[in-house]
């Protein structure tokens, strides 16, 4: 019987899966960003309750809105879309837990190319200066262009465990153990309140000279991607929904514009240093997520959200990030394979990329415990004239 072109290409194709480690030439470093080569890759999950009778085209377009619905119908037709693995027809309908495998052709965001650079290299324990803009580990669309996929591949450390939480958009110390028990050791230490986290932000205003120690609960809405300030009586009749959180603060240095902030954060909430400051009044000066601006007119030079995320844009003056993002696009399909059924080629990036996106004004610079201490330099931001 002779087999279908697809059949074949199926066949052909080296397909990826999470236990393929990153290389080092699977980067590609152009105009300011760190871009992953495009890779066949197999997604894997299993089919939820509420998935259960739909048919398998109808569960993607539904559940999975990153392509359109022809796209689903023609990698089903084509058994890049299968059950168990077996191909089905487009009109089949799954089953609770079944095994479901979607093999793409995978565009990674790209991220800042910015040094990721090892401070500390133990035997238990690496330490590393992570750039803003880089996902700690696998998450999303990333698995290459993660602190953790990098190490791997330029460093050739792993396993790696991460110790603690940096937001993708927060630069600075991150601590990773380089076995489970130790790792262990360090969540053991953290959730016992044995650990002193120290950060430094760039804020709008003249921070106040004194300590300020900001007490106010902080609730976290995974759907919008940020946190709010709850105010409320917990004994009231409507329970509070939020947790507790504390954050202390300090002033380093000021300009009379901006401030440069001590941040100790005591609790460890999502965002809880964004939300406080900005709950405080003093927002950080480029976070267009938790920037008031009724808070950003008392700048004294009357600086925005979007003017402040741009001040530190990678582009050249005479060049403009547009521009330049078209010069990517223009020669990227040169450095890659560029495959037919792929919703993102010809071009390098995935669709919805921000191609502006900056790092924020928030950087992780100290932990210490019980018998250790790690630092991280101050980024250049952190010096105001």
């Amino acid at each position: 019987m002779k087999r279908s072109r697809d059949e074949v290409e199926m066949e052909s194709i080296v397909w990826q899966t999470p236990a393929n480690p990153p290389h080092r030439t699977d980067y590609i470093l152009r105009e300011g960003r760190r871009h992953v080569r495009p890779y066949y890759f197999e997604f894997i999950c299993h089919v939820k309750n509420r998935w259960s009778g739909k048919t398998i085209v109808e569960m993607f377009a539904e559940e999975f809105k990153g392509r359109p619905y022809e796209y689903y119908v023609s990698a089903v037709k084509c058994g890049r879309i299968q059950v168990d693995g077996e191909e089905v027809p487009v009109s089949y309908v799954v089953r609770s837990s079944q095994k479901i495998s979607h093999f793409l052709h995978r565009h990674e965001p790209p991220v800042l190319d910015s040094d990721l650079s090892v401070l500390v290299k133990e035997p238990d324990v690496v330490a590393v200066c992570k750039p803003a803009s880089v996902p700690v580990h696998p998450c999303g669309q990333y698995r290459k262009n993660t602190v953790v996929g990098i190490l791997q591949a330029e460093h050739d450390l792993a396993p790696l465990f991460p110790v603690h939480r940096l937001d993708r958009l927060v630069s600075g110390l991150l601590i990773l153990a380089r076995n489970a028990a130790k790792a262990d050791l360090f969540r053991q230490q953290i959730e016992g309140g044995m650990v002193r986290k120290q950060y430094i932000a760039k804020v709008i205003g003249v921070f106040p000279d004194e300590e300020k120690i900001v007490n106010a609960n902080i609730v976290y809405n995974a759907r919008e991607g940020r946190s709010t300030v709850e105010v409320g009586d917990s004994f009231g009749d409507m329970p509070l929904k939020s947790k507790h959180a504390s954050t202390k603060f300090s002033r380093i240095s000021t300009d009379g514009i901006h401030s440069i902030v001590l941040c100790e954060p005591i609790t460890g909430r999502t965002h809880q240093i964004r939300v406080h400051l900005q709950y405080a009044g003093y927002p950080i000066a480029n976070d267009d997520l938790y920037l008031s601006k009724v808070v950003a007119l008392r700048s004294a030079n009357g600086m925005d959200a979007h003017k402040a995320a741009t001040i530190n844009s990678v582009c050249p003056t005479s060049v403009s990030c547009e521009n330049q993002s078209n010069e990517v696009e223009k020669s990227s399909s040169e450095d890659f394979h560029i495959d037919p059924m792929c919703t993102n080629c010809p071009n390098l990036v995935p669709k919805g990329y921000e191609r502006d996106e900056e790092g924020l004004w928030l950087h992780c610079v100290k932990y210490s415990g019980p018998d250790w201490v790690y630092e991280c330099p101050y980024p250049d931001w952190a010096v105001l004239n």
